[in-house]
């Protein structure tokens, strides 16, 4: 009976001491399968989001072709007076296809009321560019804007300080779209 005893006692204690252990592991498989969906919503929404661009606009097509990199950013914005956002994106080296998920958010004051989801392209003219963009991230200043709409964008096909930047809605491509107050930084999490 003691020996019964003693076997139950020991299989009871290796369950215990087991069951953290496959639970830890589970979880890490499970944060990689996550971490693997966020990045295919991501890449996807990116993917997406370029082919409506260059459907509503020929010269994003020229930028992108002379561009090294690219990066697409989905993002939410709510404004009631003061306005905050975020959302995530990714970077790509054209020469290797390298991806980098990254961040941003935005903030501000000003005249605004609602709930607005955009997404905004950056082309890189050159590799600084690129290179700057993902590793020290970048914050748009007071007087930064995205060069679209149709008129604006077929008047405005170069790039200016090594970007070219587009915002999308959902009612189309914007003219004069504001990022100011936006920093995009990389993600941590999903680069891992």
């Amino acid at each position: 009976m003691r020996k019964l005893l003693f076997a139950l006692l020991v299989c009871v204690v290796a369950l215990t001491v087991a069951f953290p252990v496959v639970s830890a592991a589970e979880e890490k498989e499970s944060e990689v399968l996550d971490r693997a969906a966020k990045r295919a919503k991501i890449d996807e929404v990116a993917d997406e989001t370029l082919q409506r661009l260059f459907a509503e606009n020929a010269n994003a097509k020229a930028l992108y072709d002379a561009s090294m990199g690219w990066a697409v950013f989905d993002n939410h914005k709510v404004a009631f007076g003061l306005s905050a956002g975020g959302g995530r994106g990714v970077a790509v080296e054209k020469a290797n296809g390298q991806r980098f998920y990254m961040k941003m958010g935005t903030g501000g004051v000003g005249l605004g009321l609602g709930v607005n989801k955009y997404q905004v392209v950056f082309f890189f003219q050159d590799e600084a560019t690129a290179k700057s963009f993902i590793e020290k991230g970048w914050q748009a200043d007071a007087g930064a804007t995205a060069a679209a709409g149709k008129e604006a964008a077929d008047a405005k096909t170069n790039f200016v300080n090594g970007l070219a930047i587009y915002q999308l809605t959902e009612k189309g491509l914007m003219l004069n779209a504001d990022v100011a107050g936006t920093k995009y930084w990389l993600d941590d999490e999903l680069n891992e």
